[in-house]
């Protein structure tokens, strides 16, 4: 099929709920893509976060085919060696103590929503808990997950959703204070916000939070769905602030590439809170999913990384502040840890043209909130990388 023919098949045949770019890909290689028609584009969204090893590294192809030679799925009901592989490695790096292998994101925070009510209503058998969220945060799509996110927009035609959920300001460690009772038993919050506008947590925010639970028995849920796997120079984000989750969501990077999401207890929350029977999945976990996890962790590990995102953040930093001085008239702030940062513009400077002229132009970038362009490359791109994505940027503007 022509890319014309596909845009227009898929226009006509699948639910209208994304406003798609006119391009189809039809291969990657490297941080690199080619669309139907042969043109090729250098990727600075890696499938919003997802391919930390850009596409068809070393190894990675090979233990997936391996996977499939052997077994795709079985149930739950049974154990498999990429489950203890995968498993192993997610909690030993997470330095927590279980793990729960869901389908998405969205999932693994609807797992998260349920440890920490089952874990409150064990100690007093009350229905009456609340959950403190954040501001312009974003969880998913899934009902319980967009109880926590803290946009109207996506909230308001979905109404009523999951009650008990008060929500304060980001980095705004009052309008916390002001919202625990004895009724709260979890606060959650992305460690990196994304789709906010790409705003990392104050230290003394985060640590302050950490000490408020643990001084009331509340469990803190960080969200390291897009920030975790590396992408902020340490494997999880929350390791750059001397603190740790009770419980902690990831998923995107954490297969790169086939869906895999996971929610990870602490040994407190894991002892107290869901049994067999509480929660479950049909695909969640499988052989398949679980081969590329581990698969993941072991090539992060051979091949250090996370210390090349540090470097490559440390590097895409200077370049974007340095881009960033030379268009102060439209660029008002920089914001970001390792490789996930954003430029906002000013309020007559729209991204959203800037990032149709990127593509055009051969470069995939998008956007987040608050009118920024949004950089989350794969973790293994190369100043090179850097260097020619910043020349386009300069062109687009």
């Amino acid at each position: 099929m022509t890319q014309n023919e596909i845009m227009k098949t898929v226009d006509e045949y699948v639910l209208h709920t994304y406003n798609r770019y006119p391009l189809s890909i039809e291969r990657g290689e490297g941080v690199r893509v080619w669309d139907t028609e042969g043109k090729e584009y250098l990727d600075f969204m890696a499938g919003i976060a997802v391919y930390a090893l850009g596409y068809h590294y070393p190894g990675y192809d090979e233990a997936l085919k391996g996977q499939i030679d052997k077994v795709l799925h079985t149930s739950n009901l049974y154990y498999h060696e990429p489950l203890a592989l995968a498993a192993k490695a997610v909690v030993t790096s997470s330095g927590l103590s279980k793990v729960f292998f869901t389908n998405s994101g969205a999932e693994a925070i609807e797992g998260a929503i349920k440890s920490a009510r089952k874990y409150a209503w064990l100690k007093d058998k009350k229905n009456d808990h609340e959950i403190i969220a954040m501001k312009s945060s974003f969880h998913g799509r899934s009902v319980g997950a967009l109880s926590v996110t803290g946009n109207a927009h996506y909230q308001e035609p979905f109404k009523p959703l999951m009650g008990g959920v008060v929500f304060a300001e980001y980095n705004n460690i009052e309008s916390v204070k002001a919202l625990v009772n004895d009724s709260t038993c979890a606060i959650i919050m992305e460690t990196v916000q994304g789709e906010g506008g790409i705003y990392p947590a104050d230290p003394e925010f985060i640590r302050e939070i950490r000490r408020i639970c643990d001084e009331k028995d509340i469990l803190l849920i960080l969200d390291e769905i897009q920030c975790g796997m590396g992408r902020t120079g340490k494997l999880w984000a929350y390791e750059h602030y001397g603190i740790m989750p009770d419980i902690m969501t990831c998923a995107k990077a954490l297969g790169c590439g086939v869906p895999v999401g996971a929610f990870v207890l602490n040994e407190k929350v894991a002892a107290n809170s869901l049994v067999p029977g509480d929660h479950g999945t049909t695909y969640g976990g499988n052989p398949f999913v679980c081969a590329a996890v581990d698969t993941v962790f072991e090539l992060f590990r051979e091949n250090d990384i996370v210390s090349h995102a540090e470097a490559m953040g440390k590097y895409l930093a200077d370049a974007l502040d340095a881009f960033a001085a030379r268009h102060a008239d439209k660029v008002v702030a920089h914001r970001g840890l390792g490789l996930i940062r954003g430029l906002e513009f000013a309020p007559d400077c729209p991204v959203g043209p800037i990032t149709n002229k990127a593509l055009e132009k051969g470069l995939l970038i998008i956007s987040a909130s608050n009118n920024v362009l949004r950089f989350v490359p794969p973790l293994v791109i190369t100043e090179a990388d850097v260097d020619e994505a910043v020349r386009i940027l300069e062109a687009c503007i």
